[in-house]
């Protein structure tokens, strides 16, 4: 566990996120589905200490998870917060990944083609270190369906660190 008694107590922020892909159409998820998965991440990201080894057990202040659904995919976000010593970025990754696990269980029975995919943190602030945000190349392809967003999967995963203010 790394020693964070010496860390200023600082507002922190982090946001990660996932895609379930899924070789059926994903319009047809129901919103009871969609709420399940949502309760699951949050009350997964107030439970990380439990299911990380030596990470910091944290009063996480706040912890939302919103599902995006696509024609063939569902993008899952999470953010968590906290006044603390140390970052909440296994936080929001948990929240993104017990999302994501909890569609897939709901999901594989009827489709096989269902996958994780991009399981990423995409900011964080906060701290001695500052605001960190992934780097985003423009070499981007739309999606097939004309209108969607940018397919994110195609994405660096390189990142960058900006000076905190």
């Amino acid at each position: 566990m790394v020693d964070v008694t010496g860390k200023p107590w600082t507002h922190r922020r982090a946001l990660a996120r996932c895609h379930v892909e899924m070789g059926g159409a994903a319009h047809a998820l129901s919103d009871e589905l969609i709420n399940q998965a949502r309760l699951a991440g949050i009350q997964a990201a107030k439970q990380t200490a439990r299911l990380i080894p030596l990470c910091h057990p944290l009063a996480v202040s706040d912890v939302d998870v919103s599902v995006s659904v696509r024609p063939t995919s569902i993008e899952i976000e999470g953010t968590a917060e906290v006044i603390g010593q140390t970052g909440v970025e296994m936080e929001a990754l948990t929240a993104c990944a017990f999302a994501a696990l909890t569609l897939t269980a709901a999901l594989s029975p009827t489709d096989e083609g269902v996958r994780i995919t991009d399981l990423e943190l995409w900011e964080k602030s906060g701290g001695r270190s500052g605001t960190w945000l992934r780097q985003r190349h423009e070499d981007r392809t739309p999606r097939e369906e004309e209108g969607q967003e940018l397919d994110r999967s195609r994405r660096s995963s390189a990142a960058t660190t900006l000076p905190s203010a």
